[in-house]
């Protein structure tokens, strides 16, 4: 059995973008640790909060609700303050994780995997998914955390651009409102949201696990925007869109593998 250290930029990030992965792993029987880089201070205040009740408190609480779901071992924050979207004043705050040093934290991350013995480490794609500057940074920390811990595998969550782009082109003619919303178009920092389908490693198949994504979504109930509008998807798109997940790892050749990252015979078939 491997370790497996998934790290993610805010709390609700595991719950939409690799909640299945770690549902599978932890079922097979692999220790999965989650690691948060900021503590979503800039997330949507419950409109319940309690007296004396911050943001934070909040969002550790459902961060916590959303790995019971799962069935993660351990979640490590790393405290830094929510960064924001490029431009927002949050930017500048001293304590955003966009501005911290990339060697610092890299070093701290460094010490959860080696603390873990690691075999595998999975952060983001090189431009954060969608741009946004915590997932840029988280991108840049876990990569050299990787080097300086020497763990063996290290891999990229992304999204099927390719994938996206069939499906959104399904719902215009369907007739479906999508708005202004176009996975080719624009995203944060100017690119396209996800990876291209040639350039990714990994598709997952995880449809059977998609319930668990569900209810860790749902433990995110503070995040009423994002979190609500991806549960308000119809329960088959849901399953199709959210059942799959994807991943680059640099050290393996050209081509897109559609598999389970953590099948040792897949694994040793494309080595």
């Amino acid at each position: 059995m491997s370790t497996i250290v998934f790290v993610h930029a805010h709390p609700d990030d595991e719950a939409s973008q690799s909640a299945c992965s770690m549902a599978r792993a932890v079922e097979e029987g692999h220790r999965v640790v989650l690691v948060i880089a900021t503590n979503g201070d800039h997330g949507e205040p419950a409109a319940d909060l309690a007296e004396g009740e911050t943001v934070v408190m909040r969002r550790r609480r459902e961060a916590e609700a959303s790995q019971s779901a799962i069935g993660t071992h351990r979640i490590v924050w790393l405290g830094y303050a929510d960064s924001g979207m490029t431009g927002w004043a949050q930017n500048e705050h001293e304590d955003a994780f966009m501005r911290a040093d990339v060697e610092d934290v890299a070093g701290r991350l460094a010490e959860v995997l080696r603390e873990e013995q690691a075999d595998v480490v999975i952060g983001y794609d090189w431009h954060g998914g969608y741009g946004h500057p915590d997932h840029v940074q988280a991108h840049r920390v876990t990569k050299r955390a990787a080097e300086l811990a020497g763990t063996p595998r290290y891999l990229e969550g992304s999204m099927n651009r390719d994938a996206m782009a069939r499906s959104f082109a399904a719902a215009v003619a369907a007739g479906m409102d999508v708005g202004d919303w176009d996975p080719t178009g624009p995203m944060d920092d100017g690119n396209p949201m996800g990876t291209p389908e040639a350039e990714l490693h990994w598709a997952c198949d995880l449809r059977d696990w998609v319930d668990v994504k569900r209810r860790a979504l749902q433990a995110h109930a503070s995040q009423t925007s994002d979190v609500g509008m991806i549960l308000s998807i119809p329960e088959d798109a849901f399953r199709e869109q959210f059942g799959w997940e994807h991943y680059l790892e640099p050290a393996r050749p050209v081509g897109m593998v559609v598999g389970w990252f953590l099948d040792p015979e897949l694994v040793a078939a494309v080595s």
